[in-house]
């Protein structure tokens, strides 16, 4: 064996410990490298937490929303089948409208089409299902259309003087308008002198 091919231990213990201490993986952070780490730290833990707030705010809006979703499809699940029941209901009053006489036969068919009338009426009410009959309160075009507007020196301008049909609302959502006459101020006779003309 040659000297250079034989190293004493303690030699090798030394190269050891110098290569320890320059691995790459050991860096001596300075206090300014230490308080931008945590500045950075600091601030994206602010924005997860701001993330984390608006997905909790838009969780609770999606909830309430599909909740009142739910509560509108339970209301107004019904507003078709609603419709089709105010023809017959329409049928109905028109059809009592049209029973005159005082014959045996003509007063069994009113009792008759009043009993259907008041339980059909019930059944309205159960659904929630509410009749719009305006007469004398002021025109409404949210719940109210005119058909025609009437002069009229007894009742109020623009107030309902007459219904043609009833109008109807499910759950206060409107189904069909009432059909209504608005009353106007009567337009004073053209040869009549005006207060002005008077005085």
């Amino acid at each position: 064996m040659s000297t250079e091919q034989e190293k004493p231990e303690v030699q090798v213990d030394e190269e050891n410990q110098q290569h320890e201490h320059t691995d790459v993986g050991e860096h001596e952070y300075t206090l300014d490298e230490l308080k931008q780490e945590l500045a950075e730290a600091k601030s994206q833990a602010h924005e997860n937490w701001d993330k984390a707030v608006r997905a909790q705010a838009e969780m609770e809006n999606l909830k309430r929303r599909t909740q009142k979703d739910l509560e509108d499809a339970h209301k107004f699940a019904l507003t078709g089948f609603a419709k089709e029941l105010l023809s017959v209901m329409d049928s109905l009053v028109l059809g009592l409208q049209a029973a005159t006489g005082d014959s045996e036969d003509v007063q069994k068919f009113r009792e008759g089409s009043e009993l259907t009338l008041k339980q059909l009426e019930s059944v309205f009410s159960r659904f929630k299902i509410e009749t719009i009959d305006p007469i004398g309160q002021p025109f409404n075009a949210e719940f109210h259309q005119a058909v025609a507007v009437s002069p009229d020196a007894t009742a109020e301008p623009n107030s309902v003087t007459n219904v043609f049909q009833k109008g109807y609302s499910l759950n206060g959502r409107l189904l069909r308008p009432a059909m209504v006459v608005v009353a106007k101020a009567p337009e004073q006779a053209a040869n009549a002198p005006s207060i002005d003309e008077q005085a």
